[in-house]
């Protein structure tokens, strides 16, 4: 078992450089079975644990899976012959649903175990279902949690989601790519990953236009070749980097990034009273006093994004006044304030809605990564309070981000990765 042990109070400075989109690759690998053909994808943040559970199940199914080098990989896609993927492939991580558009569209059927994942409340498919139910699908669960979806042939159909929904519109683009005919998605989600996966299919030779609006339309198309394309740097990543600057009022310049795509928490930066400087492909952010009290609701791209909502519950406890933040899209993220009240947090959570009361200073202390984004709070957290604290369940944190550790030292960050035999009980902590 290994754990974080953070001696914090340091400002971080110096340049730190983001990784490829962890939320990109997750779409674009499972897209590059629907080619039968070589795929090269650079700038891929190979060592996170999602990514190779992801090129694990690929090499479940026949593919090849080839390391260039530390961030770029070749998947030959020709022996891919299975439409099948059990649960000890899926139970890592939530993306793993992605499979089922991507091989029904490779061989019309798709046999896919119900994913796994960090859980921030109920994440149905209903969506999923909807959009392959119209391309001609026939899509049952059975008492397994298996998924099976299978057609005779998959024709465009228009489609319209319910809810704004990443993993939906991602779904329907992979089939709908095969399809025959034009397929017009509604209300589909306009993140900067789903703007990529676009662009990836269409490296591919697939016809897919109006990505990054609430209306995508893909023309199917007979076959899709190989490519080679480098996915676009990560928007979350970067936000958590902008965020551990300010919180620790230090001085950090975070390069390869779209500062474009940062809009939404630049802005927010900016509210709080850090400085944010923009350039080609890079920002720079310095805090040198207490940040001020700002609201955050959280919501589909171009809003705020749901994934940086915990990051951001780290600056405004520590900000002047109070702040309120409003989650609109999982109802279960609020769960890490419990990790922030242990070290000196004061947040009352009601429901959907988190009221931030500032405090001096944070202290130390063991906690541990209940998701993802909330090990990326901590782990902030630990680097602006007084004093040590150690993180366990870091898996995580892994999931998601980079070499964690050494980006952080490179800033000035007092951060280890230690294994410790026994682990110790959070609850018994006073």
């Amino acid at each position: 078992m290994e754990k974080f042990v953070i001696n914090g109070g340091t400002p971080l400075t110096g340049e730190v450089t983001i990784s490829g989109a962890k939320n990109a690759a997750l779409a674009i690998i499972p897209a590059a079975i629907l080619s039968r053909d070589v795929c090269r994808i650079e700038n891929l943040p190979v060592s996170i644990s999602d990514v190779s559970f992801m090129m694990k199940t690929l090499r479940h199914i026949g593919a090849g899976v080839k390391l260039i080098d530390k961030n770029t990989i070749e998947i030959d896609s020709r022996h891919v012959n299975s439409y099948v993927i059990s649960h000890d492939m899926t139970k890592h991580l939530r993306a793993s649903y992605y499979f089922i558009g991507a091989l029904l569209g490779r061989f019309g059927r798709a046999r896919v175990a119900m994913p796994g994942g960090c859980y921030l409340g109920p994440r149905p498919i209903d969506q999923h279902i909807k959009g392959f139910e119209a391309l001609g699908a026939n899509v049952t669960i059975d008492d397994s949690a298996i998924v099976d979806t299978s057609a005779n042939k998959l024709t465009g159909s228009p489609v319209y989601l319910d809810v704004v929904s990443v993993g939906a519109t991602v779904n329907i683009m992979l089939a709908a790519s095969r399809a025959e005919g034009l397929t017009v998605i509604e209300n589909a989600a306009k993140e900067p990953h789903i703007v990529d996966l676009a662009n990836f299919l269409n490296s591919m030779g697939a016809d897919v236009r109006g990505a990054g609006t609430d209306v995508i339309k893909i023309r199917g198309v007979e076959n899709l070749h190989g490519c080679t394309y480098s996915i676009i740097p990560d928007q979350i990543e970067a936000g958590t980097f902008m965020v551990a600057a300010a919180a620790t009022r230090g001085d950090v310049l975070i390069k390869n990034v779209i500062p474009k795509h940062m809009d939404s928490i630049t802005t927010k930066l900016i509210e709080c009273g850090a400085t944010v400087e923009e350039f080609d492909e890079a920002v720079r952010v310095t805090m040198d006093s207490r940040p001020k009290k700002c609201n955050i609701k959280t919501m589909p791209h171009p809003g705020f994004p749901t994934d940086m909502h915990p990051q951001f519950a780290v600056l405004l406890s520590l900000a002047e006044g109070t702040s309120i933040i409003s989650e609109s899209i999982w109802s279960n993220r609020f769960r890490y304030t419990e990790q922030l009240a242990r070290m000196g947090a004061d947040i009352n959570v009601d429901g959907q809605l988190a009221m931030i009361h500032g405090v001096d200073h944070l202290k130390g202390a063991p906690v541990k990564a209940d998701d993802l984004r909330a090990g990326a709070a901590v782990v902030i957290a630990g680097l602006a309070a007084s004093g040590r604290t150690e993180i366990e369940d870091i898996l995580h944190i892994d999931r998601g981000y980079e070499n964690v550790v050494e980006k952080f030292g490179n800033l000035g960050a007092d951060i280890r990765r230690v294994y410790c035999v026994e682990p110790f009980n959070i609850g018994d902590v006073g």
